[in-house]
């Protein structure tokens, strides 16, 4: 026989027991689906979590003031204002592997231009924040250091922003007030999306020089008119990062006047490597579900096993049939082989669909981001195979060593 003509008969017994073929390959395509689905929705997190480092900005350093103690309350981060401009200045200056530090005080505050008003995220910046959080300017342009320097009335809106106060039209160059103060549009952020660590629009915000953020709107310290939220540091690389960070931390606890006991009155924090072991929580907990799933591949491959060795004892009389007229032991194992194995890549399309469908649902109803590989997909239709050629094996090599006068004489 040909493998063609091994192809037709097996198509042909599947057909003649539908339902249990059908009921045979069910674990097939439960596993397969499971993986599909599993693993689309693994890669989709990982690629979500990629695309939010680089909207928050490569190889960046946060640096914090540290809490301030009343009584036996710790009032959390920010609350000792340990920080200042000069701090930020002595970073740039001092650390070699720092790109930029750029000093940042925050917010909240309404903005209004003609009858509509917004309440947004307002943030006092030099332009070194810019090039830190690698943000592009989208229309007009950015802050300069003399307008840091004079305290310019000027701002820069996040879209959000422009979409809520300027439906349809031009922002450049108008004119909108933060509490009472009346601040020039010079420029429209390029789009950063949502921050799913933290739940905000990162495109929800507001803009203004540091000089007039803290003089107008945010106030300056009654600790330290230079004293600032939080400094902003972008390193060199990625590698560069842990050295980056024990030189800040050096410079400012000599800056700080800090003795050899004492405690850090600052925090260091890499917001990129909490995301990145999200990402790699996220990855394990994917390969271990897919893992968990193609058990049911293996349950489905002994099921396949069992029905081909019943169907090998329902089929005595025509093996014993075929190998009077002439048929081979191979061609007799291959019939049976093909056979297992067109079963499990029955199983292993509908469980590609079914698995395609799976994620894209669950995406829709739970909002999870997904991504269909199409190796992913090629494996999850190879593996079948495999595992038909496994467990059919035995079943077919079992049919081809019946003697052929013991199999005419079954009943």
């Amino acid at each position: 026989m040909t493998h063609f003509e091994s192809i037709r008969v097996a198509l042909r017994a599947i057909r003649a027991n539908l339902l249990r073929s059908a009921l045979t390959v069910l674990g097939i395509v439960i596993g397969v689906a499971a993986v599909i689905a599993m693993v689309a929705i693994g890669s989709g997190a990982h690629l979500q979590v990629t695309e939010e480092i680089r909207s928050l900005g490569a190889n960046l350093l946060l640096v914090q003031p540290g809490s301030l103690n009343q009584g036996a309350v710790r009032l959390g981060s920010g609350s000792r204002e340990s920080l200042t401009e000069e701090d930020a200045t002595s970073i740039a200056d001092e650390v070699e592997g720092a790109v930029v530090a750029a000093p940042t005080v925050a917010g909240k505050a309404h903005i209004v231009h003609g009858n509509r008003n917004w309440s947004t995220l307002v943030g006092g910046i030099t332009p070194a924040y810019l090039i830190a959080r690698d943000w592009r300017i989208e229309e007009g342009r950015a802050f300069t250091f003399e307008d840091v320097d004079t305290a310019a009335k000027v701002v820069l809106l996040g879209t959000t922003v422009v979409r809520e106060l300027f439906p349809g039209e031009d922002p450049i160059g108008q004119l909108v007030r933060i509490g009472n103060v009346p601040f020039k549009v010079i420029g429209v952020l390029g789009d950063k999306g949502q921050n799913d660590a933290s739940g905000r629009d990162q495109d929800d915000v507001v803009l203004l020089p540091l000089s007039a953020a803290k003089l107008r709107i945010i106030g300056a310290s009654q600790v330290s008119r230079r004293a600032v939220h939080f400094i902003l540091v972008k390193a060199v690389t990625t590698e560069a990062i842990p050295v980056v960070q024990e030189q800040i931390r050096q410079l400012l606890r000599q800056r700080h006047q800090l003795v050899a006991t004492a405690e850090d009155d600052f925090q260091l924090r890499e917001p990129a490597a909490a995301m990145e072991a999200q990402a790699a929580a996220t990855r394990s907990l994917t390969l271990l579900l897919a893992a968990v799933a193609s058990v049911s591949l293996v349950v489905g491959g002994i099921s396949i096993m069992n029905i081909m060795l019943v169907s090998v004892v329902e089929r005595t009389r025509e093996i014993g049939l075929r190998q009077a007229v002439g048929a081979r032991r191979r061609d007799i194992r291959n019939q049976f082989l093909i056979e297992a194995i067109l079963l499990c890549l029955f199983g292993g399309v509908f469980g590609i669909v079914a698995g395609i469908a799976v994620a894209i649902a669950l995406a829709k109803l739970a909002g999870w981001p997904i991504f269909i590989s199409p190796a992913v997909v090629l494996v999850a239709f190879a593996f079948p195979g495999a595992v038909g050629v496994f467990f059919g094996i035995y079943p077919a090599h079992k049919a081809s060593r019946l003697d052929p006068i013991e199999a005419l004489r079954f009943e």
